[in-house]
């Protein structure tokens, strides 16, 4: 990645939204979020927060099971997908990204298994435990593109 890097702190659920939050206004169709981190860091908790930006008036729930979840906002569609099952990259053609992007915004839980089916110019949002059971660092780092559109969402909730 080229110096976007950006971190957030929190400590609760409602702020990791938050992050979130502050990141829906700059996100654009065709966009691509990455999130990586352990089970429970809080990457389903993080989509919901987008989701309800873009004006996502239903339940957001990881699709672990379903691998792909479609939902229309106000604002942007946000597909979320969760790749933890799969089992090589191959199996990202079922998935149809291009389609996918053109037709919204993709957030990828587990993403880092598949980075190398992704196009270039993706957002890698790393989730890591703090010391308390609710702190989170949201680590944020993506390509050139999005040098300026990270300003301001790390503050939010800074470290």
């Amino acid at each position: 990645m080229s110096g976007t890097a950006r971190c957030a702190c929190t400590s609760s659920v409602e702020q990791t939204r938050a992050v979130a939050a502050a990141l829906a206004p700059r996100l654009r169709v065709g966009d691509v979020l990455v999130l990586t981190g352990d089970l429970g860091a809080g990457k389903t908790a993080f989509t919901q927060g987008l989701a309800a930006a873009v004006g996502v008036d239903e339940p957001v729930t990881s699709p672990t099971f379903t691998i792909a979840s479609r939902y229309d906002g106000a604002e942007l569609t946000l597909h979320h997908l969760d790749v933890y099952r799969l089992d090589d990259v191959a199996e990202t053609l079922d998935l149809d990204l291009p389609d996918l992007m053109d037709s919204g915004v993709t957030v990828i839980e587990w993403g880092e298994q598949i980075l190398d089916a992704l196009p270039a110019g993706h957002l890698v949002i790393r989730l890591v435990y703090g010391e308390g059971d609710d702190d989170r660092e949201l680590h944020l780092d993506g390509g050139a593109d999005w040098f300026d559109r990270l300003d301001g969402v790390a503050e939010v909730v800074s470290c």
